[in-house]
């Protein structure tokens, strides 16, 4: 394969997640959220290499192609590669012959913003989101706590992601690059890491044991239910 990949457990806003050839690589983020997808704040920049999901949107006379950057249960940011003027209906099919009908609340640059007419199930989405023999939950956003321990010392901290792979936990510790942990999420077993990465209050932490597939889709689940609860 050419070329060297570097693997990142995640970061926040545009989705990196590793590095290839030294050039960061954007991956569709998923939300817990029931709120639709903002407006971008600044361009894309080019120069990331895109993994983006791809779906296919279904207009009044044509069905089209389209990148999806983000998705939560009440919208998602798409890449349009044509002409669509805000306020169109729609219906985007994320899964084979499942429609989801919305409408374009907004476009800025080479993105849109759609809203959907009802809520979809995100655990539902991204548990058949991997392709091939061996399916990969993607990184979805969370908001929970999560505790770190580094040597002797336990850190309190908020997590920000997840993957099967790994986690982006903020917070005010100052965890050492390259160190080893071990991360204690409630309802889930600890999990043992080595951080990767950190940029301000931000580190990304790399699981030395990817987490087994049925339990983290038991455990979003259980994350979605808390949000509905207080919602």
């Amino acid at each position: 394969m050419a070329g060297s990949t570097k693997r990142r457990a995640g970061s926040s806003n545009i989705g990196e997640e590793c590095m290839l050839d030294e050039r960061p690589v954007e991956t569709t983020l998923y939300s817990l959220g029931g709120d639709a997808p903002c407006p971008l704040k600044r361009r894309h920049d080019e120069r990331h290499v895109s993994l983006l999901r791809v779906g296919s949107l279904i207009l009044a006379d044509r069905r089209e192609l389209c990148l999806i950057r983000n998705v939560s249960a009440g919208g998602m940011m798409i890449r349009i590669y044509s002409d669509i003027a805000a306020g169109t209906r729609l219906s985007v099919e994320l899964k084979q012959g499942e429609q989801i009908s919305g409408y374009v609340r907004w476009i800025k640059y080479d993105f849109a913003g759609v809203t959907f007419d009802a809520p979809i199930d995100i655990v539902d989405l991204i548990s058949a989101a991997g392709d091939g023999p061996r399916p990969r939950i993607p990184r979805v956003e969370v908001n929970c706590t999560a505790w770190v321990r580094e040597d002797g010392t336990v850190h309190r901290m908020t997590g920000a992601n997840i993957s099967q792979g790994g986690m982006m936990v903020v917070g005010a510790a100052n965890l050492t690059v390259n160190a080893s942990v071990v991360i204690t999420l409630i309802d889930l077993p600890p999990a043992q890491g080595i951080v990767r990465w950190k940029d301000g209050a931000a580190h990304g932490i790399h699981f030395t044991r990817p987490l087994g597939l049925p339990m983290l889709v038991s455990w979003l689940r259980g994350q979605q239910d808390n949000r509905r609860a207080a919602s």
